[in-house]
């Protein structure tokens, strides 16, 4: 056990150094071929700073990940094909932060990725027992596994709105499949190895990441969320519900800002992933929450979920569900005393724009 905590932290703090020394590279590359976000207040820019400031975070998260395979990795089928989707991730994210592409050809590539990882790595959701009862997917598994692998590519590009928030939520859920992982003597297994690896390149990230932040992680975010969602598949071990929910609430704060967000633009007619200012981190801000407290409280609240699925997993399952229902309740709360699904707080949404940037314009006087 202890030499498996060394090996752990050794994986963990090199990849961090690594991560951490070669973000200043990145974002000089990142100026020099204008892979850069400028400030705007139009609609559709999420992101709420007020410099240019160099995107290519994610390029080096990549690469360090590339770095720590080479060190503490093992190849097989499996591992070749997280690095060929991979790779058509990231080669979309560069290009996605150099020229801005159609959301339709990011879909297509990501779709590419995800088969990579089922037709040649092999790694399907298959079946799922529940209540008692056993669902086979077959035939289905395939379509099912690429669904859920790209949802989980975009799911973090979504919540990516604020100094390192993504890369802490990203972080939360590595560090948790960790634990998991070593509770269970899973140690040197290919989950635990990308939950360490991806765990330092993320923290080295952050560094530079937390605001005010130097570098952003810019499209090629969507590397961690494609990460995320092939970990979760290799850590669902058995057909049981509970084994693949365990996971996925981890990821609880992106997933429900997503589906908030869904059915926010349905209600009012708009495309369900047009973007908007009206995040969980927006409602947060005009809460008058400064940003640096805004994300430490979403940190909080993912790592309610993190915690809730620790215990759920290895200790007493009442516990677990306690936290679970104490989440619920908060998540209630949240959304009856925001603006997260409908405008019901003219007021918090204009604290909103005035902290993103937004001014009420100005009335011209009309003459008599």
């Amino acid at each position: 056990m202890t030499n498996d905590i060394y090996n752990a932290l050794k994986i963990v703090g090199v990849t961090f150094l690594f991560s951490a020394i070669i973000m200043p590279l990145m974002r000089k590359i990142a100026f020099h071929i204008g892979a850069v976000d400028v400030p705007s207040t139009a609609e559709g820019h999420r992101h709420i700073h007020k410099k240019t400031t160099a995107k290519f975070g994610a390029v080096g998260i990549y690469i360090g990940f590339l770095f720590g395979y080479m060190l503490f990795g093992t190849e097989s089928i499996q591992m070749n094909s997280i690095l060929i989707g991979s790779f058509l991730v990231i080669l979309m994210g560069i290009i996605d932060d150099l020229n801005p592409v159609k959301a339709k050809y990011r879909f297509l590539v990501h779709i590419a990725a995800a088969s990579v990882i089922v037709f040649y790595g092999g790694i399907t959701l298959n079946n799922i027992t529940a209540l008692g009862y056993s669902f086979d997917f077959g035939i289905w598994a395939y379509p099912i596994t690429i669904f859920f692998i790209v949802a989980c590519t975009d799911i973090i590009d979504l919540i990516d709105g604020l100094d390192g928030l993504s890369g802490g939520i990203c972080s939360i859920f590595y560090l948790t499949i960790a634990i998991i992982g070593f509770s269970q003597g899973r140690a040197g297994s290919l989950v635990m190895i990308l939950a360490l690896i991806m765990l330092g390149s993320t923290l080295g990230f952050l560094l530079h990441n937390f605001y005010p932040a130097k570098i952003f992680a810019g499209d090629c975010v969507t590397f961690s969320g494609f990460i995320i969602s092939v970990i979760t598949l290799l850590e669902f071990k058995g057909p049981a519900l509970i084994s693949f929910f365990v996971p996925i609430s981890i990821l609880g704060i992106p997933i429900l800002d997503t589906l908030f967000a869904i059915i926010r633009r349905l209600l009012k007619g708009q495309p369900p992933f047009q973007a908007d200012k009206k995040h969980i981190h927006h409602q947060l801000l005009g809460m008058n929450f400064s940003q640096r407290t805004t994300v430490l409280i979403i940190y909080a609240i993912n790592i309610l979920f993190a915690t809730a699925s620790i215990l759920f997993t290895l200790k007493d399952h009442r516990i677990g569900q306690i936290m679970y229902i104490i989440i619920f309740i908060i998540v209630v709360w949240f959304v009856l005393h925001t603006s997260i699904i409908s405008d019901k707080t003219p007021k918090q949404t204009e604290i909103i724009k005035e902290k993103i940037g937004i001014k009420k314009k100005k009335k011209k006087a009309t003459s008599k």
